[in-house]
Protein backbone atom coordinates (compact mmCIF):
# COMPACT_ATOMS: atom_id res chain seq x y z
CA UNK A 1 0.00 0.00 0.00
CA UNK A 2 1.57 3.17 -1.02
CA UNK A 3 0.82 5.72 2.50
CA UNK A 4 0.84 9.00 0.53
CA UNK A 5 -1.90 7.46 -1.68
CA UNK A 6 -4.08 6.33 1.14
CA UNK A 7 -3.01 9.80 2.38
CA UNK A 8 -4.75 11.48 0.25
CA UNK A 9 -7.76 9.42 -0.48
CA UNK A 10 -8.60 10.38 3.14
CA UNK A 11 -8.12 13.87 2.61
CA UNK A 12 -10.32 14.13 -0.18
CA UNK A 13 -13.27 11.97 0.97
CA UNK A 14 -12.93 14.89 3.92
CA UNK A 15 -12.45 17.98 1.44
CA UNK A 16 -9.05 18.09 3.33
CA UNK A 17 -6.00 20.14 2.86
CA UNK A 18 -2.40 19.82 3.61
CA UNK A 19 -2.71 22.57 6.06
CA UNK A 20 -6.33 20.86 7.74
CA UNK A 21 -4.63 17.22 8.09
CA UNK A 22 -1.58 19.16 9.71
CA UNK A 23 -3.35 21.12 12.10
CA UNK A 24 -5.84 18.51 13.16
CA UNK A 25 -2.86 15.99 13.56
CA UNK A 26 -0.88 18.76 15.43
CA UNK A 27 2.02 18.30 13.86
CA UNK A 28 3.84 21.31 11.52
CA UNK A 29 2.50 21.71 8.30
CA UNK A 30 5.93 21.69 6.50
CA UNK A 31 5.90 18.11 7.74
CA UNK A 32 2.82 17.15 5.76
CA UNK A 33 3.74 18.88 2.62
CA UNK A 34 7.24 17.14 2.46
CA UNK A 35 6.00 13.98 2.39
CA UNK A 36 3.62 15.09 -0.91
CA UNK A 37 6.48 17.67 -2.41
CA UNK A 38 9.48 15.47 -1.09
CA UNK A 39 7.97 12.44 -2.11
CA UNK A 40 9.50 11.11 2.12
CA UNK A 41 7.41 8.61 4.16
CA UNK A 42 6.10 9.47 6.80
CA UNK A 43 7.79 8.05 10.41
CA UNK A 44 5.27 5.27 12.40
CA UNK A 45 5.20 8.28 15.04
CA UNK A 46 4.21 11.07 12.12
CA UNK A 47 1.82 8.31 10.83
CA UNK A 48 -0.09 7.81 13.95
CA UNK A 49 -0.57 11.45 14.50
CA UNK A 50 -2.41 11.86 11.42
CA UNK A 51 -4.55 9.12 11.96
CA UNK A 52 -5.39 10.32 15.46
CA UNK A 53 -6.24 14.14 13.57
CA UNK A 54 -8.35 11.97 11.53
CA UNK A 55 -10.15 10.07 14.19
CA UNK A 56 -8.98 6.60 13.22
CA UNK A 57 -6.14 4.15 14.35
CA UNK A 58 -3.57 3.14 12.19
CA UNK A 59 -5.56 -0.61 11.54
CA UNK A 60 -8.49 1.36 10.08
CA UNK A 61 -6.15 3.31 7.61
CA UNK A 62 -4.65 0.36 6.05
CA UNK A 63 -7.71 -1.67 6.43
CA UNK A 64 -9.03 -0.87 2.80
CA UNK A 65 -10.80 -3.36 1.69
CA UNK A 66 -13.30 -3.70 4.83
CA UNK A 67 -11.45 -6.53 6.25
CA UNK A 68 -13.22 -6.02 9.43
CA UNK A 69 -16.46 -7.55 8.46
CA UNK A 70 -18.17 -4.66 8.54
CA UNK A 71 -21.82 -4.58 7.31
CA UNK A 72 -22.63 -2.03 4.45
CA UNK A 73 -24.00 0.25 6.19
CA UNK A 74 -21.91 0.11 9.40
CA UNK A 75 -18.83 0.41 6.95
CA UNK A 76 -20.79 3.83 5.96
CA UNK A 77 -21.10 5.30 9.01
CA UNK A 78 -17.96 4.21 10.37
CA UNK A 79 -16.53 6.58 7.30
CA UNK A 80 -19.24 9.29 7.87
CA UNK A 81 -17.65 9.01 11.53
CA UNK A 82 -14.58 9.58 10.67
CA UNK A 83 -15.13 12.83 8.93
CA UNK A 84 -16.44 14.40 11.85
CA UNK A 85 -14.86 16.78 14.30
CA UNK A 86 -14.03 15.56 18.07
CA UNK A 87 -16.51 17.37 19.45
CA UNK A 88 -19.11 16.61 16.98
CA UNK A 89 -18.38 12.80 18.13
CA UNK A 90 -18.92 14.03 21.53
CA UNK A 91 -22.10 15.26 21.02
CA UNK A 92 -23.53 12.27 18.87
CA UNK A 93 -22.07 9.82 21.30
CA UNK A 94 -24.39 12.02 23.84
CA UNK A 95 -27.51 11.48 21.75
CA UNK A 96 -26.64 7.66 21.29
CA UNK A 97 -25.89 7.28 25.36
CA UNK A 98 -29.66 8.92 25.63
CA UNK A 99 -31.65 7.09 23.30
CA UNK A 100 -30.11 3.86 24.56
CA UNK A 101 -31.17 4.93 28.07
CA UNK A 102 -34.38 5.38 27.06
CA UNK A 103 -34.90 1.46 26.31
Amino acid sequence: MDVKERLQQLMDERGWTIYRVAKEADIPWSTVRNMFKRNTEPSIATLECLCKGMGMTLPQFFNVDNEMGLSGEQAQLLQQWNKLREKDRKLISELVDSLNERK
